[in-house]
């Protein structure tokens, strides 16, 4: 049987190459051995290709240690690039990521409202003409366009099964009409899922880290990564925690489901909450015509960090049912870290994270052992822009088949060619 030694490196041989020597920044050939288990001919041969495909670069020798100085690798990040877009009801933001998950330039424009999908697929595409114009970067040197939208996934369709806001976008063939309009490959995620890949590719969270990261945007939506590698489910649809059951005699959810996490503290429960209220309203500056959930939010939000009464104690409940939910999921999971991200959290993350940590030292059942870390994200508006872009540069890694229609972890998915016997893992802080 031939293996990855002989001159015939698998995919997951270039993969975890390339990744380990992204996530180290600097390393020698002797290093990539060690970090991945790889033969030394295996790493003579992925880092030569590497090398031509213009993705690495030698940039010099290591400090001498008595023998030979060896020869030090680097990325090469303005050889490939990568479109992110979060589609949402609220608002439309881009971002355009280098190889190495540096953000080359992004913009945030108005939702989808009530427009009709193609109309929107057509605004979608000359907005991503713009952003690659604008940045300077060749058309060519575009891998892609990843693609994320509120969840949850339909495995069967080219769209979601949509929350409310979104119902008129149900089984429209967005991947496809999209790759057609732009003449890009298009990669569809959740954009939660997204966003936990993007906290861990910019070097935020460690690879051996289990973590969650909880989104909020026009709902609630978590992203799972165990080991540096996606936790999806069967379906694309693991972590909603904005379906987790609060209370079995709450209210009814959009999911068809009473209690959920998103019903009873979802910005839009939030904002209804304020709406029949007329103190918070009047303090919130609310006015007689509903605008988008996300503004109205916001609104809120600005009159609870004013010290609205009314109003911080909306989102202080908010957070103390969100708490409820993480501590769930964390004991699930066993977690050793949650990131706050999202445009919700993105303006009010520092009301809800004291609450969300306050549980979980608290009531995390292991917390003997080891205590969960609460983070607010430090690009909490764009992580899921910047992780779908993060999901074409991770399918860069392997080669990808036709029409990208990749199931699993977009880096680690690939299963190997009966005669090849798959690549042992990479090391600790690597990704697969």
């Amino acid at each position: 049987m031939s293996g990855p030694a002989q001159g015939m490196p698998h995919a997951s041989s270039r993969s975890a190459v390339l990744d380990v020597i992204r996530a180290a920044g600097t390393i020698s050939r002797t290093g990539l051995v060690q970090a991945t288990g790889f033969t030394g001919a295996t790493i003579s041969t992925v880092v030569r290709r590497l090398i031509d495909d213009g993705l690495v670069r030698e940039i010099g020798r290591a400090a001498s240690t008595g023998g030979k100085r060896r020869v030090l690798l680097q990325l090469n990040p303005s050889s490939r690039y990568a479109v992110g877009v979060h589609l949402d009801h609220a608002g439309i933001t881009y971002a355009l990521v280098d190889l190495g998950g540096t953000v080359v330039a992004q913009m945030s424009r108005s939702g989808v409202g009530s427009r009709a999908p193609q109309r929107v697929v057509e605004r979608m595409t000359r907005e991503v003409a713009s952003l690659i114009e604008g940045a300077g970067v060749r058309r060519d040197r575009v891998l892609g366009l990843g693609l994320v939208s509120p969840g949850p996934l339909a495995p069967t369709s080219g769209m979601r099964l949509t929350p409310p806001f979104m119902r008129h976008w149900e089984d429209f063939p967005l991947d496809r009409a999209l790759a057609a309009a732009t003449g890009l490959p298009v990669v569809l995620e959740n954009d939660a899922t997204a966003a936990a890949l993007g906290e861990h590719w910019s070097g935020g969270v460690p690879g051996t880290v289990t973590f969650a990261a909880l989104h909020m945007g026009t709902g609630i939506g978590t992203g799972l990564m165990v080991g540096g590698v996606s936790y999806r489910g069967s379906s694309g649809n693991a972590g909603e925690l904005g379906h987790i059951c609060l209370d079995i005699n709450g209210p009814k959810c959009w999911c068809g489901a009473r209690g959920c996490t998103e019903a009873m503290a979802g910005p839009a429960a939030v904002v209804a909450a304020a709406r029949a209220d007329r103190e918070v309203a009047r303090a919130a500056g609310l006015g007689a015509e509903p605008r988008s959930v996300a503004a109205d939010f916001a609104a809120v939000t600005r009159a609870a960090r004013r010290g609205e009464p009314g109003a911080l104690a909306l989102l202080e409940h908010s957070a103390r049912c969100l708490a409820v939910a993480a501590r769930t999921l964390a004991t699930i999971m066993d977690l050793e870290l949650l990131v706050l991200t999202g445009a919700g959290f993105a303006k009010a993350g520092p009301l809800y994270l004291p609450v969300v940590q306050g549980e979980l030292d608290r009531a995390f059942f292991p917390r003997a052992t080891h205590r969960v870390e609460v983070r607010l994200s430090q690009s909490a508006a764009t992580a899921p822009a910047v992780g779908a872009a993060t999901l074409i540069l991770r399918a860069e890694l392997v080669p990808l088949r036709a029409g990208l229609r990749l199931p699993g972890d977009l880096a680690g998915s690939e299963p190997a060619p009966a005669a090849v016997p798959e690549a042992p893992p990479p090391g600790p802080g690597a990704t697969r």
